[in-house]
């Protein structure tokens, strides 16, 4: 048997040596198993031709993985400078289908698959180094930067599967087989299925902060639910069982699709599982690099749309009340098989963890007491879309892997593939994928009368994006106007005295939750709103879709307000069809925002890791005589931004030197300063009855000619 592929380290120990080498060991085993995949792919037109409209070319994927290393490291301060400023701000962004990613190839000028395996190489070296030579303590916790470490290879992880699947979907004549992934060859007739009962049972779910083992923040908190008693099938449905709804004509009946199904099925054209493959009057399966006859006893794989579709079938069929598990249904589950995590120095006891083929396996093969498959083979659709536990925190430096799931439009997936490894083939993991997207992921069916409770509020109650959803959209106080609103009045008025005079594209950097980027579409016939925190760009681009953000506020210690703000109400919503919201880093910005005829960055400088490389790039940004307008109230902090990052606010040579002198040294060889400085106030609010005033200077500078 081949060595198991490694898994997850404990974070804690007594001996740091041995746990550095540990992580070394297992980050250089996930880096090669990665690149091995990609050795499947056939020639150049591989990695740049999409697999599917919807995600970017495998080429993005190969470099992504890479490219997060060094963005994370570069957030928690593990190095202080970039191995190449271009890829990772190419790579960096555009792996789900969220309207502020962007999946228009036109605009990249894609590097050759030998460049990204170079400098796959350097970022090799830069990790073994922090490896190797950063000081460890143990247990290594969250705010830990050995974490940003462990974060990297989990995240490569996750992109081993996800690239599988675009590998698979890609056509034959761009992949080959590869000895390092051999499908699974047995195979046989498939099982008729049956019902298990589970017991009526507790569910708490939500780990540790504590825990020694690497998790992802929607992993942490509190969930408790008491689960009544149901039935569940005892195997995963095979393709054999599935094949009865598709020979009942189930694709085209369309009583048996909800909406969202509907939608999907036509826009797809689905006769059929994606995977299947028509052979006269027989069906072959299309695996990651080939196809065989149709393995009838192995788990169909679906999208969350079509097992939802079979359930109603099958609901008919039966009589009975059937539908896919909640995610505190296959926690149950779970526990009444009584199951544990894969172990660390033996083959899983499930087709998981790489430990067997590069395929599924039939549904008989792993039993998991009366039941099979509770984890492993592929991937189980859960009802239940992801939503925060209590007690629910971001990452400070990775908020973008949950928050933007947060919408009602992912659902859960528990259980694992075969190859699922590392935190994906833990229990506790909590993945959640777009209903009509694919994974190595089926199905398993449960029979109850019990409703679909889903715990996700349309209300957003994360503090700091509440905050400044007020700051944006609510209310004034204390007669002083609304600062983002202020901002943009301000820059429009320059613009039209001062400007170049177009007036066809604007920048909104560090936008937050987009108010000013609406504004300035009053007059600018594009804006684009980017901001470093997926949470702020998600609410600007669910305003600019339902034009209204609903969110929670403190009044007193546990009391809340409910607030809803709409952009009809502050007759902006005329304005959503011309913004756009990207996420984006200001220090190492995409070379294609660029052509803007002004520029506004709000409160963003003194927030920034390296403000001058900012400010000295921005004037690319800019068309010839376009228009930087910056407001700051000047609030250096180490926190934020390294004390010699700082461009003012301390004694340069015996004299103060304020932080307009900074922008002065540093702009003046390709600006001029037209307007300001001038005070701008402010007021955030905390809680009903405390808020925090604030004035920010604001200047604006054009671009010399």
């Amino acid at each position: 048997m081949n060595p198991l592929f490694p898994r997850t380290p404990l974070l804690s120990g007594a001996d740091v040596e041995a746990k550095r080498a540990e992580i070394l060991a297992c980050f250089h085993a996930t880096f090669d198993r990665y690149e091995s995949l990609f050795q499947v792919l056939a020639n150049e037109e591989a990695y740049t031709t999409k697999a599917i409209s919807l995600r970017h070319p495998l080429i993005f994927y190969f470099g992504h993985t890479a490219t997060f290393f060094i963005n994370k490291f570069i957030l928690a301060g593990l190095i202080e400078e970039r191995l190449d400023p271009r890829l990772e701000s190419m790579f960096a962004v555009g792996v789900d289908e969220m309207s502020w990613d962007d999946l228009d190839d036109a605009r990249y000028d894609w590097p050759s698959a030998d460049e990204v395996a170079n400098y796959r190489l350097q970022v090799r070296a830069v990790v073994d180094q922090v490896i190797r030579e950063t000081p460890l303590t143990l247990p290594i916790g969250w705010n830990d930067p050995f974490w940003a470490v462990l974060m990297g290879i989990e995240h490569e992880r996750i992109h081993l599967e996800t690239s599988s699947v675009l590998i698979r979907q890609h056509a034959l004549k761009y992949v080959n087989t590869h000895s390092a992934w051999r499908p699974a060859t047995q195979h046989g007739t498939a099982p008729d299925n049956t019902l298990v009962a589970i017991p009526a049972g507790t569910v708490r779910l939500g780990r540790d902060a504590d825990e020694p083992i690497y998790g992802w923040d929607n992993e942490y908190g509190r969930h408790e639910a008491e689960i009544p008693a149901f039935k569940a099938a005892r195997y995963l449905v095979s393709n054999g069982e599935f094949r009865a709804f598709v020979d009942a004509g189930a694709y085209a009946d369309d009583s048996l699709w909800d909406e969202e199904g509907l939608g999907w099925k036509r826009f797809a054209r689905a006769e059929h599982p994606t995977f299947w493959v028509p052979d006269g009057s027989n069906w072959k399966l299309r695996l990651m690099t080939e196809e065989v006859p149709m393995p009838w006893d192995w788990p169909v794989e679906t999208n969350c749309l079509e097992a939802r579709a079979f359930c109603r079938w099958k609901a008919r069929e039966s009589g009975q009340p059937v539908r896919l598990p909640t995610e505190d249904e296959w926690n149950r589950i779970y526990d009444h098989a009584g199951l544990a995590d894969v172990p660390c120095d033996a083959p899983a006891h499930a087709n998981l963890h790489l430990d067997y083929a590069a395929s599924s396996c039939p549904v008989t093969t792993h039993a998991h007491g009366d039941l099979f498959d509770v984890v492993g083979n592929v991937w189980q659709w859960c009802e239940t879309a992801i939503y925060p536990f209590d007690g629910f925190k971001v990452h400070p430096i990775y908020d973008d892997f949950t928050t933007p799931t947060f919408d009602d439009r992912h659902n859960i997936i528990k259980g694992g593939s075969w190859i699922s490894t590392g935190n994906e083939s833990r229990h506790a993991s909590r993945y959640a994928f777009r209903r009509h997207f694919f994974q190595h992921a089926g199905f398993r069916y449960v029979v109850t009368d019990a409703p679909v409770l889903n715990p996700a509020s349309s209300y957003e109650t994360d503090a700091l994006l509440s905050q400044y959803a007020e700051f944006h959209y609510g209310d004034e106080v204390f007669g002083v106007p609304n600062f983002p609103k202020a901002l943009a009045d301000i820059a429009i008025d320059a613009h039209k005295r001062l400007g170049n005079g177009s007036s066809a594209r604007a920048l909104d950097l560090g936008c937050a939750a987009g108010r000013a980027s609406f504004e300035l579409a009053r007059a600018f016939s594009r804006v684009v709103g980017i901001d470093f925190s997926a949470r702020f760009i998600q609410a600007g681009a669910r305003l600019a879709e339902t034009g209204s953000l609903r969110y929670t506020l403190p009044d007193e210690g546990e009391l809340v307000s409910y607030h809803e703000r709409r952009l009809d109400a502050l007759g902006l919503a005329e304005t959503a069809g011309r913004v756009e919201f990207w996420q984006g880093d200001a220090c190492n910005l995409k070379d294609i925002h660029a052509g803007f005829d002004l520029i506004l960055a709000a409160n963003l400088i003194d927030r920034l890791y390296s403000p001058r490389r900012f400010l000295e790039d921005v004037a690319h940004r800019l068309n010839s005589g376009g228009l930087l307008i910056l407001a700051s109230p000047y609030t250096w902090l180490e926190e934020h931004t390294k004390r010699e990052e700082w461009i003012g606010g301390f004694k340069k040579d015996g004299e103060s030197w304020t932080t307009l002198d900074g922008l002065k040294d540093i702009l003046g060889a390709q600006f001029e300063l037209v307007q300001g400085p001038q005070a701008v106030p402010f007021v955030i609010r905390e809680t009903l009855r405390k808020h925090q005033h604030t004035l920010s200077e604001l200047t604006v500078w054009k671009r010399r000619t």
